[in-house]
């Protein structure tokens, strides 16, 4: 503001020559430390945060990782054969390639019932242990644990006695994401250790597979460099009686 609005002489404004007494000054000055004291009376209190509940926060953080694994193909899949915990189903041999040669052994599976056993879900999101019988023969169980990337495959595999087999607990783990309907089980280091230790060399690159179509079928597979395949489809669309017990269990 420019200073020749106060600079006029004479005349009714604020001039320059008007005087201003000592008891006017102390009335302002009182009055603005009035106001200032009102102001700062006046201030809102801080909002205090409310105060830690760790057992509320880790219940919460639990729960959004549970909620970000459900979105997981490994649950997914996992989830989908716990469906059928305690059911039974027929299966049906739908691929075995190469055929025998003339004069081999026969196939063990060829002509056989069989018949695969959803039958132990007691940590269903962790681990299902599913047997898989071949006729009288009641020595194999399938064990798909659940790790910390995926999926891991397992066949325990018990004499009549119970006893380990000496080819047992062989497989291997998923090497990527898989989907909810189908995951791959290349063979582990330790699984090829065993085989090379018992002379079965061709089992060194196998991949084992497991397909589900919630309500329709079950596959289980086997496959090898150079077109082996083996197949069994099971037929999920109706239940058969609950077999024996497998061996060991």
């Amino acid at each position: 503001m420019s200073d020749s609005r106060f600079a006029r002489a004479g005349g009714g404004g604020y001039g320059a020559g008007m005087k201003i007494t000592r008891p006017c000054v102390t009335l302002v000055a009182a009055l603005a430390l009035a106001l200032a004291a009102c102001g700062a009376t006046d201030q809102p209190e801080p909002v205090r945060p409310a105060p830690a509940d760790p057992t509320a926060d880790a219940a919460a953080v639990a729960a959004a990782a549970d909620a970000a694994r459900e979105r997981v193909p490994a649950d997914e899949f996992l989830a989908a054969i716990a469906h059928h915990c305690g059911e039974a189903f027929a299966g049906r041999i739908v691929a075995n390639e190469p055929a025998p040669e003339p004069g081999a052994a026969p196939d063990p599976f060829e002509g056989k019932e069989l018949v695969m056993h959803v039958r132990d879900c007691s940590n269903r999101k962790e681990e299902l242990r599913i047997p898989f019988h071949v006729g009288d023969d009641h020595s194999r169980t399938w064990i798909l644990t659940r790790t910390e990337h995926g999926l891991r495959l397992k066949h325990d595999h018990r004499k009549p006695d119970g006893s380990d087999d000496p080819v047992t607990m062989y497989g291997g783990e998923s090497q990527n994401a898989g989907t909810a309907q189908r995951q791959e089980f290349p063979v582990d280091a330790e699984s090829i250790a065993l085989f090379e230790q018992e002379g079965l060399n061709a089992s060194v690159t196998n991949t084992w597979a497991m397909e589900i179509e919630p309500g329709q079928r079950f596959v289980y597979e086997l496959a090898r460099p150079g077109g082996r395949k083996f197949q069994v489809e099971f037929d999920l669309t109706r239940t058969v009686a609950a077999p024996p017990t497998p061996w060991g269990y």
